[in-house]
């Protein structure tokens, strides 16, 4: 009997849907807090102020709600990270842990790219849900101390009730990163998400890190496999900056431009998704399963643009931005012209116009 239990146990834990897992990490974190903890960590699921609460920019300079990481004992921890890695994928799980650790690097730097470049505070970002220029400290769960960076400056929150049947929401984000996971029933929707970061490029344990690597490498490969006509229609004659629906611009819409994959031959529309799906396979398997079909039955109305340098060294990051559009989505990959290497500090947007916060 003593081996079969762990066996019963490992079996039901398998046989679990994955949003059955998501909720069971869910309340197994909420379990582990104490009743003001739970309050300061739980909202209404239709708080519309909460919702857009996330922002590129350091906690010190556009606070968030919730619980920060820092104010969490190991036990909560564990149990608050578990909950995100439950509602993504490995691979994304994975590039959210490598942001954060970017932005340890970042406050072991001094606030300075491992290439020299100035901290961070230009650009767009500004604080979400009212334009730019909110009232520093608004909402509950203000950071305190105002440090700018480091792995403990993460917040975590919960809209509505973890559910199996009706939608609820996680927020998980800081510096560099805001992931909005919408949970209904099997769908996991997780847009709008921002995901960046600074340094986009460092070593740990003597091992580079690229936590937006793949990002850069697909979309230069297909750039480059692009003929000469192509090219001409991909890349805009205009700089773009920065992101166009970043934090602050929910609801806003813009015309596609570039080139249309319907003028792109079949190899190409599969490099063309390889892209998309870096962003569409950060949530779990599932739900990143039925993004990439509704994504795909629209491939000859997806557009790729491009506005910037065209080449880039080996094994670094590309400092041109591009975009990638179709009726529900819009992913948006902005270098950050603050000094030095633009490729050192990314910002990307991921949005399904259509289902932000899974709105339908």
């Amino acid at each position: 009997m003593g081996r079969i239990l762990p066996l019963l146990l490992a079996l039901t834990a398998a046989a679990q849907t994955p949003t059955a897992k998501i909720v069971s990490a869910a309340n197994a974190f909420l379990s582990t807090l104490d009743a003001k903890q739970r309050q300061a960590v739980t909202f209404s699921f239709d708080d519309e102020a909460q919702r857009k609460r996330w922002s590129n920019l350091p906690v010190a300079m556009v606070p968030r709600a919730g619980l920060k990481l820092g104010d969490l004992n190991a036990s909560q921890r564990t149990a608050a990270l578990a909950l995100v890695s439950a509602s993504l994928s490995a691979r994304g799980y994975e590039k959210v842990q490598q942001i954060v650790e970017a932005d340890e690097v970042l406050k072991n730097n001094g606030g300075r790219n491992t290439a020299g470049g100035p901290p961070p505070g230009g650009g767009r970002g500004g604080p979400p849900g009212g334009g730019r220029g909110g009232p520093p400290g608004g909402g509950r769960g203000g950071p305190g101390g105002g440090a700018m960076f480091g792995k403990d400056l993460y917040f975590i929150s919960i809209l509505g009730t973890p559910s199996e049947k009706t939608p609820w929401m996680l927020q998980f984000g800081g510096h560099h990163l805001a992931l909005n996971v919408t949970i209904d029933g099997a769908r996991g929707i997780l847009t709008p998400s921002l995901i960046g970061a600074q340094p986009a490029l460092y070593t740990v344990a003597g091992k580079t890190v690229r936590p937006l690597g793949a990002e850069s490498d697909k979309a230069m490969a297909l750039l480059n496999a692009l003929d000469e006509s192509q090219r001409k229609q991909a890349i805009l004659g205009f700089k773009v900056a920065d992101l166009v629906l970043g934090p602050g611009a929910d609801g806003k819409t813009i015309q596609p431009e570039g080139l249309r994959a319907s003028n792109m031959n079949e190899k190409q529309r599969t490099m063309l998704l390889d892209v998309v799906a870096e962003w569409a396979s950060i949530v779990h398997a599932e739900a990143a399963a039925a993004r990439m079909t509704q994504l795909k039955a629209e491939i000859a109305d997806m557009w790729f643009a491009w506005s910037g340098p065209v080449t880039v060294e080996p094994g670094k990051n590309i400092t041109a931005y591009y975009r990638i559009q179709s009726p529900h989505l819009v992913i948006e990959y902005a270098p950050q012209p603050l000094g030095g290497d633009p490729g050192m500090h990314v910002h990307t947007m991921y949005r399904d116009p259509t289902n932000d916060y899974g709105r339908k």
